[in-house]
């Protein structure tokens, strides 16, 4: 594991320039940022139409082998970052026990938790941002042993105790912020801990408290990394610290940049209000002389159908703009053309997507390990299921 670390670490960071931007802002430029440096790269970045861009995006195998061919060191990544799919052979629910769980999620939910099972150590457990407890009734159910279900959210308390008390299941609902040391009052060391997408600082607190009241075992799947209140990663391990990447918030963001596919309809909002908003800030700033992005709130997508010159109306409202009388289809026009710039550069950074999110995971499985944890790290469903399928599971010695 540290010495996937290094080379993970090596390789991230002799190719910074290559991941370390962010393809909106950058579009602004008509060159690719790595024209003189990689000539061959661009020139063929350059030649994608936009169905090939849009092949490659949703294939990161085909797109990293083809971009080996240009950068030929970074043909290790998908070694370095390919891991074993948690062996799960399925388990069969109680009735009720998955009411009100959409199926995507309910398949991420029974996998996690056979998964747990598998592995588990600790006579009661502790479901960690917990929500309504899902997770929590497939153990409970499973195990018929005591769940400890931990959330911030009142309602979330009240609806999930009220399930888990119709079903008859042995669930606790306590309610309190995970982020302070109040929280440590729901731990105890007969507990195996789970928490599945916890963000950010939520599963890094569930670490470090874990490991303070010794936990038999802990089931982790991180999500979010940039919801954090540092501006820059906290390393928790001791080759994390050593190493000089130096993660901002915004560089957090990447691995999170990879969705399941939601169809075409999808694929259209998405190139509909990324132009949209890529073209306005062209006519800000040719038209009315602004110097730097002006974010524009979130718009309903059933909005996008009345078209672009309609969004620039209604961003105008919405910032208190005054727009001049200009040829909106020529802004629109740019703005296409800079969304599929956009979408050349950011095949790029994809590239680096699960890198950077496998040096985030391995750190953390580290530190587990320098803490006496034997760690091991899967996949606990396939991508198409949510992306963020990666698992750490750690077992006291």
């Amino acid at each position: 594991m540290q010495q996937r670390f290094k080379t993970l670490d090596t390789l991230l960071q002799s190719h910074q320039a290559l991941w370390r931007f962010e393809p909106f802002f950058q579009s602004l430029n008509a060159q690719l940022p790595w024209a003189e440096q990689h000539p061959e790269l661009c020139e063929w970045l350059n030649s994608l139409t936009p169905e090939q861009i849009e092949f490659y995006k949703a294939d990161t195998f085909t797109l990293v082998d083809k971009v080996s061919r240009y950068l030929p060191d970074i043909q290790s990544l998908p070694s370095l970052t390919t891991l074993e799919r948690t062996p799960l052979s399925g388990i069969e629910l109680e009735r009720g026990i998955d009411a009100g769980i959409p199926g995507r999620k309910l398949t991420q939910i029974v996998s996690m938790g056979e998964a747990a099972l598998a592995h588990h150590k600790g006579v009661e457990w502790l479901e960690w941002c917990a929500g309504k407890g899902f997770l929590g009734r497939i153990l409970a159910s499973q195990s018929q042993q005591k769940v400890t279900s931990f959330e911030y959210q009142p309602s979330l308390c009240e609806s999930g105790q009220a399930d888990a008390n119709r079903q008859g299941l042995p669930m606790m609902f306590v309610e309190g912020d995970a982020l302070v040391d109040e929280a440590e009052r729901v731990f105890n060391s007969r507990q195996h801990a789970v928490a599945l997408h916890a963000c950010g600082d939520l599963h890094v607190s569930l670490i470090k408290k874990g490991v303070k009241h010794k936990l038999p075992a802990m089931t982790i799947s991180p999500c979010c990394y940039h919801l954090t209140q540092s501006q820059n990663y906290e390393a928790l391990s001791l080759l994390g610290k050593a190493s000089t990447l130096a993660l901002t918030k915004s560089e957090l963001r990447i691995p999170l940049q990879e969705t399941v596919t939601g169809g075409e309809r999808v694929k259209r909002h998405r190139f509909e209000e990324m132009s949209f908003r890529l073209g306005l800030d062209l006519l800000l700033r040719e038209e009315c002389g602004f110097e730097h992005y002006e974010p524009v709130p979130s718009i309903k997508k059933s909005m996008l159908s009345e078209g672009f010159n309609a969004f620039c109306r209604w961003a105008e409202e919405q910032k208190q703009l005054t727009l001049p009388d200009v040829d909106f289809n020529h802004y629109l026009a740019l703005g296409e053309k800079r969304y599929w710039h956009m979408e050349r550069m950011s095949l790029v950074q994809q590239v680096f997507r699960r890198g950077l999110e496998f040096w985030l995971v391995l750190d953390k499985a580290m530190y587990l390990e320098q803490e006496g944890y034997k760690v091991s790290i899967e996949e606990f469903c396939a991508k198409s299921i949510t992306p963020r399928n990666i698992l750490i599971q750690a077992m006291k010695l």
